[in-house]
């Protein structure tokens, strides 16, 4: 994927960057893998916001992605492949030999006309799904599954990839894209390949409009603000945190304390942690 520059005729154009499309080749989505989407602002069923800085952007529809590719031993074949407003990835398009059609993530290579299947054990080609103990050793992989038969969770942002390291027992060894080293059931399935669109980091907005757009509303530093309003805000001039740790807007520690509540049962599966511990 190339990346389009822009002559700098305002400040913003300058910075700004952005992707050629020339993988796009359908404007228009399926209607029939289409859902409705509506705006949150944020806000829970209580209309209190619980997660700052959401609000606005532009009206979009929900692609309905098929992330457990369960469709087995039937070929498909690629007829489109299209923009997703809703993640950083390109999806593709499928249609089956009996005519159904799908999303899936479009993965790094894979072009229209392109043939994919799914099954428990399939050819090692770049789009298709099978079960972790049927792929060979140091294969890049996307779209795996945490339990058997949820659909794939991880690794499915841009130009992401994960890549099986081996098998012990009943769990295939895997090395994700954060550098950590886990173990899953090796009934779960992944697909071959690398998620397309991977130079999607290069892209630089240029303006603040186009994260307004995308429904993020700024952010205010705590030290800008009075005390009222955070703990951080208030003092003449420049002023440091003035306290032990520096806090959120309710008092709360947000460096040095642990955040997980509970802790989960497929920890024990980590057997290297992201920061190399």
């Amino acid at each position: 994927m190339a990346i389009r520059t822009y002559t700098p005729y305002t400040k913003s154009r300058r910075a700004m960057t952005n992707a050629t499309f020339e993988e796009i080749t359908k404007a228009t989505p399926e209607k029939s893998l289409l859902a409705t989407k509506k705006k949150k602002g944020g806000r829970n069923n209580q209309g209190v916001i619980t997660c700052r800085h959401h609000g606005g952007g532009n009206k979009n529809r929900y692609r309905i992605i098929d992330f457990r590719r369960q469709k087995d031993d039937i070929p498909a074949t690629v007829s489109a492949i299209e923009y997703d407003p809703n993640r950083n990835a390109y999806i593709a398009l499928l249609v089956y030999a009996d005519g159904e059609k799908r999303y899936i993530l479009q993965p790094q290579g894979l072009k229209v006309g392109d043939k994919v299947v799914s099954g428990k054990a399939t050819d090692i080609k770049t789009g298709n799904c099978l079960e972790l103990q049927n792929i060979p050793e140091g294969t890049f992989i996307h779209n795996l599954e945490l339990q058997p038969g949820k659909g794939g969770q991880l690794c499915r942002a841009a130009g992401t990839s994960a890549q099986i390291l081996g098998i012990e027992g009943n769990y295939v060894i895997v090395r994700l894209a954060s550098g950590e080293v886990r173990k899953l059931l090796k009934n779960c399935r992944a697909t071959i390949g690398l998620v397309g669109n991977e130079d999607w980091s290069l892209i630089n907005r240029g303006k603040a409009g186009k994260n307004r757009w995308l429904g993020i509303r700024p952010t205010v530093r705590g030290s800008a603000m009075n005390p009222v309003d955070h703990p951080h805000g208030g003092g003449e001039g420049k002023c440091p945190v003035g306290r032990d740790a520096p806090r959120s807007p309710w008092g709360k520690r947000t460096q040095g304390v642990k955040t997980r509540r509970v802790k989960k049962n497929s920890t024990r599966l980590i057997m290297r942690r992201r920061n190399g511990k």
